[in-house]
């Protein structure tokens, strides 16, 4: 795709507000290089800036400015609070406009009605489209935790799930977030999705299991259950779970580090590599962009290659670990794997999807379905759109803004919002 499809204007707010603006380009592609990243290490949902409390904000300064000594200026806090392109003196209506975020990543973005709600790994900005004001809820905010996994709405209330501060779930008229941790019911302060089901009930998903809050009673501690591999007896595989999806019969789908759950009327089921999710590692071991492996730098991930049988792969591949869960439209399950490209689980068989295919990278960090029905691939190396059985790639040189891809989502206006490592770009119109 050309640029001129492009019409870019990122969120100049998110880099406003957390402080790591790095200068303006407008009216130009994007020339500056792919940012040095070790993806291999020591989680593909853990990368470097991704702290519970977040890094200091350095002060604004042009790229390319050296401080007297090298050294940055005293820190200060970010603004919480402005107008975005007003602010920074940026032209929102420019075909580029890159505004970066430093060391940080975009984990999760989405659109409630004019606002756009922006998770990153400094805390969560909530942007109006209209108006171009920007709020940053952080630390100072009462969240417990700046890094952000998830946002959502739950009983029509912004949620959102942290790193290390457990959920927290804005109450607006009192501009306060109540916090849901580990005393009141939680499996664990690492939150990474929740979702809400038509029955009331209230799925989180933990890196120590999958709770579930019988009728969404999140106040009354008898009504949180923890769902953990011990005690469902193997039915839920792995309990660091990634990922939640409601099937189009009621079920609850879990992406997990051991594969793919599936909970219905009270009953597990759960299929892994051997029933052949994700692509196997003949096929893939030479497109793998990380020779790094992880079981050297983590027990945690020696212990899961034990358990997968993959003692003698010695690069970032583990095709068991689902990083992103989409239900399509028809019901079946889209799952992006860790190395083993984007597999899609039809409720019998599975097909997976490489770079052999059309797939920029086999590292799936991200699965989204755009209103027209299309789903759109988040990877370690570019993002891609599924048109019939094939893929169409975008990189930097179309303009995005780092070929690092965590979230997307689709404003009420029709752009759609790309989240990446170091940035945010709004694209006008979809190709």
């Amino acid at each position: 795709m050309k640029n001129n499809l492009f019409m870019i204007v990122t969120i100049a707010g998110i880099a406003l507000a957390i402080g790591y603006y790095a200068g303006i380009q407008q009216d130009t592609a994007i020339t500056q290089p792919e940012p040095e990243i070790d993806l291999s290490r020591p989680s593909p949902l853990m990368l470097p800036g991704d702290t519970s409390q977040g890094l200091p904000p350095i002060s604004a300064t042009p790229a390319g400015t050296a401080h007297p000594g090298g050294e940055h200026p005293p820190v200060s806090p970010p603004p919480q609070t402005g107008r975005a392109h007003l602010s920074l003196k940026a032209d929102p209506d420019a075909k580029f406009t890159h505004f970066r975020v430093g060391q940080r990543n975009v984990k999760q973005i989405m659109a409630d009605g004019d606002h756009m709600w922006v998770g990153t790994s400094g805390g969560v900005i909530r942007y109006n489209i209209n108006t171009d004001d920007y709020r940053l809820f952080d630390l100072r905010s009462g969240l417990l935790a700046n890094g952000i996994f998830h946002i959502s709405k739950l009983n029509g209330r912004i949620v959102v799930g942290t790193y290390g501060g457990g959920m927290a779930i804005y109450d607006e008229p009192g501009d306060k977030w109540d916090i849901y941790n580990i005393p009141e019911g939680l499996g664990d302060a690492f939150v990474y999705d929740v979702l809400e089901m038509p029955n009331g009930d209230v799925w989180i998903a933990t890196w120590s299991g999958a709770n579930r809050v019988r009728g969404g009673a999140l106040d009354q501690r008898d009504q949180w259950d923890l769902f953990t591999v011990e005690n469902t007896a193997g039915g839920l595989p792995n309990d660091w779970v990634y990922g939640l999806a409601k099937g189009k019969n009621g079920e609850v789908w879990m992406a997990t580090e051991g594969g793919l759950a599936r909970y219905l009327d009270g009953k597990w089921k759960n299929w892994n590599h051997e029933d052949g999710q994700g692509a196997p590692y003949a096929l893939v071991k030479d497109q793998i962009q990380f020779a790094n492996d992880p079981a050297d730098y983590s027990k945690h991930h020696t212990r899961q290659k034990n358990e997968m049988g993959l003692q003698e792969v010695d690069v970032a591949y583990n095709p068991n670990y689902i990083v992103a869960l989409l239900i399509d439209k028809d019901g079946s399950v889209w799952a992006g794997t860790w190395g083993g490209g984007l597999a899609h689980f039809d409720g019998t068989n599975w097909r997976n999807y490489t770079v052999t295919d059309g797939l920029p990278a086999n590292h799936v960090f991200s699965l989204h379905q755009d209103p027209a029905g299309r789903i759109w691939v988040g990877t370690s190396n570019g993002m891609a759109v599924r048109e019939g059985d094939a893929f169409r790639v975008y990189t930097t040189a179309d303009g995005l803004f780092s070929n690092i891809v965590f979230s997307m989502a689709n404003a009420t206006d029709g752009s759609a919002w790309i989240g990446s490592f170091g940035g945010v770009a709004r694209l006008a119109q979809l190709p």
